[in-house]
């Protein structure tokens, strides 16, 4: 008598035992059986028929309407069983899945790594936190071999792992240009080709790219069609819009871009963002430029990393802790 038949066997001498004394050593003797048909791999459904045969065979003249309340439940064992396979099966695919974004969230995080420079003139603080756990947005500094200070600010049009590999491409092409050719304007000429050539049709990038020179306090920048940042004018003390445009990059190889100017004084700030601050949502609906010029006011004064922070936590309580969009922000104060 092989395992499986042993099992059923005893599982009948155990069934009658149950039924005629009450007898809780039986139970104990159930639990191991169950523990055998787990390691034989039986399914629900079979233990129910096994429970329904061993019933006909002790007590064959007992009501009909026992067995055929048995054989309903041994359907629905089996629709059961088969719905909770499928539920297994598509759970462990999800698991994989889940399993799988978080090493390429931790592979982006590495990649796409960028530290703040330190420069004398210039406070910067910097906050860039993913609505899910891949990043569509993308930042990065550079301080130049002349001193200059390179900030790109982008935004994938798509998300999760798609717009991950692209910020990958745009961060490793944009350390394959020359410094000859690092002005904000042959930057964005330069990657449009890149993202022309080499991304789908359908997602395109936005992208504001700046340099800033401490030797004559000048912010040269250009924009494909990026999120309009913020300029404070300390004499004037008053914000108001960066004035930059720009079509965005991957529509057209040969687009040209027109390349600004901006001299900073003491005092002045500006604030580089992405779509996910402007974007936030209060009761459903949209907020208004004038507020987040508004709440990067109420924090301005503090250390620009401080003031970032600050910003990000307000936003994100507005949202009820959870972010709609990436959410990414710059800030450069200008302390000389």
């Amino acid at each position: 008598m092989d395992t499986l038949e042993f099992d059923r066997t005893n599982y009948k001498e155990l069934l009658k035992k149950y039924i005629e004394t009450k007898d809780e050593q039986s139970l104990y003797g159930a639990e191991q059986i169950s523990k055998s048909f787990i390691k034989n791999n039986i399914l629900p459904e079979e233990i129910v028929n096994l429970h329904i045969q061993a019933m006909i065979e002790l007590y064959p003249g007992k009501s009909k309407e026992i067995y055929s309340s048995m054989n309903f439940l041994l359907e629905t064992m089996i629709s059961y069983g088969l719905a909770h396979q499928e539920y297994q099966s598509l759970r462990e695919k999800q698991l994989e899945l889940q399993s799988e974004i978080s090493v390429a969230a931790s592979m982006q995080n590495t990649l796409l790594a960028t530290s703040v420079p330190k420069v004398d003139d210039l406070d910067i603080g910097v906050i860039s936190v993913p609505a899910h756990q891949m990043n569509g947005d993308y930042h990065h500094l550079v301080t130049g071999k002349d001193g200059t200070i390179g900030i790109a600010v982008a935004d994938v049009i798509g998300k999760g792992i798609p717009a991950a590999l692209c910020m990958s491409m745009i961060k490793y092409s944009l350390e394959s240009f020359s410094e000859q050719s690092a002005n904000p304007k042959l930057i964005l000429e330069n990657l449009n080709r890149v993202v022309e050539r080499n991304v789908e049709t359908g997602m395109f990038i936005t992208m504001f790219y700046a340099q800033y020179n401490p030797s004559t306090s000048i912010l040269h920048y250009a924009s494909a069609g990026h999120e309009p940042g913020y300029y404070f004018n300390a004499e004037k003390n008053n914000f108001e819009e960066i004035n930059a445009k720009g079509l965005v990059l991957g529509v057209s190889s040969d687009t040209k871009y027109e390349q600004y100017e901006l001299t900073l004084n003491k005092g002045d700030m500006v604030v580089l963002l992405t779509d996910g601050v402007t974007e936030c949502r209060n009761n459903g609906k949209f907020i208004e430029s004038e507020e987040v010029i508004e709440v990067i006011k109420n924090y301005a004064h503090l250390p620009a990393q401080e003031a970032v922070n600050q910003v990000y936590k307000y936003f994100e309580r507005l949202q009820e802790f959870q972010l709609k969009d990436d959410f990414t922000l710059i800030m450069m104060k200008k302390n000389v």
